[in-house]
């Protein structure tokens, strides 16, 4: 097992009605001035961004507004955010909504906490820094897991690109948790959110690392109980007990507590990234569907022993030494007819009519820097394990 340090300093309120104490946590939490940034209109339209209004108000918190985060966020509304922040001196971030606007909600933080400097120049690292404003949430989507964890994705369409930085000033100062908010995701959310949380604790399973039991038989628990929620979420969307716990696995998914003692490193998370910043449009867990099988066939015959375990602790797919291999391909297999069945593409023809052989050679530039980078795991991935596997995906 290798060192960790494990600091999670979020505090979760999870449960029924939670939203409506959202002022109350503010004021705990010292908010002076807020600023409430949400997505669309669903959050106005189901009457969620009225309790937050009113709760806060109570509270007496002033606070401002921004709203219109996409899918994959955009630099350019961080920006907006920033300015807003600075100009009327809030001090605290509140999202609303799901991994979107966490993730442009803690740009902005960011930003706002560093005047001066371009929000692009924090995300990509260029430019380090130690301050951020204090932040919080209010889950309505559980995928991205990013209520608890220290990353951070932003889109740079003019550039085309998708980074993600991971760092302490990343992690909400609380997370509030209703599964009902959840309730009117639609079918196709629902499976891209379940197909994300299964895929932040697969990699960490898959990493480098040894002697990780308990570890494991968490992040196969997860796993696990994902896929079997996320099902009945799909066929019943008001069952509150399979909604509770998708959101739960959300968080536990990237709170790094799958993957303690191994590495950290997202090698599959690299390639969706390059796709979703080439084409904005396509949904982060629906890509990372649509790439999955193509990776997983092609990683698993380096670290066959490791897919076994997989294949037995979350398929319950059985085999003798002799037998690894097959049992592992068995549950590949699985997982992708498991994916078929909730809706969701596993090849990228399937994905998009967008994408084209051509956009393979991008794509893997993309990833590998020009050939200049190599995807760290039990495979270490160079441009051309990078090139097949996308040819394969596609």
């Amino acid at each position: 097992m290798k060192n960790f340090i494990y600091d999670i300093p979020t505090k979760v309120y999870f449960g029924k009605n939670e939203e409506e104490n959202v002022g109350k946590y503010l004021k705990e939490f010292g908010a002076g001035k807020v600023l409430i940034h949400y997505g669309g209109h669903s959050a106005q339209r189901s009457g969620l961004l009225d309790k937050v209004r009113q709760s806060i108000k109570s509270e007496g918190i002033p606070f401002v507004e921004l709203g219109g985060v996409r899918a994959n966020p955009s630099i350019e509304l961080v920006r907006k955010g920033v300015e807003l922040a600075i100009k009327e001196k809030v001090d605290f971030v509140l999202a609303v909504g799901g991994g979107s606007v966490m993730d442009s909600s803690k740009a902005i933080a960011h930003g706002a906490a560093n005047p001066g400097i371009d929000e692009w120049e924090l995300q990509t690292k260029k430019v380090p820094f130690t301050k951020s404003l204090k932040k919080g949430c209010i889950l309505t989507l559980a995928a991205a897991g990013s209520e608890m964890s220290d990353s951070c994705v932003i889109s740079n369409d003019s550039v085309h690109q998708k980074k993600g930085i991971n760092c302490p000033q990343n992690r909400m100062c609380f997370a509030i948790e209703d599964p009902c908010l959840t309730f009117s995701v639609p079918a196709y959310q629902t499976a891209c959110g379940a197909v994300d949380i299964t895929m932040h604790t697969l990699e960490r399973f898959f990493n480098k690392g040894d002697h990780t039991e308990l570890t494991d038989a968490i992040a196969c628990s997860v796993m696990r109980e994902n896929n079997r929620a996320a099902k009945i979420c799909i066929e019943d969307p008001t069952n509150y007990e399979a909604r509770a716990t998708m959101m739960w696995a959300s968080s536990l998914a990237h709170n790094d507590l799958t993957g303690l003692g191994r590495g950290k490193f997202l090698q599959l998370h690299q390639f969706e990234h390059a796709l979703s910043a080439l084409y904005p449009e396509i949904a982060h867990g629906a890509g990372l569907a649509a790439l999955w099988p193509a990776w997983a066939r092609y990683n698993m015959p380096y670290n066959t022993e490791r897919w076994a375990q997989f294949a037995e602790n979350v398929w319950g797919i059985k085999a003798d030494a002799n037998h690894q291999e097959e049992a592992a391909s068995r549950a590949i297999d699985m997982q992708e007819a498991y994916y078929r069945s909730i809706g969701m593409p596993v090849t990228l023809r399937e994905l998009s009519d967008r994408i084209s052989q051509d956009d393979l050679v991008t794509l893997c530039d993309m990833v590998s820097e020009n050939g200049n980078r190599i995807l760290d795991g039990p495979k270490p991935l160079d441009r051309s394990d990078i090139l097949a596997i996308f040819r394969n995906a596609y």
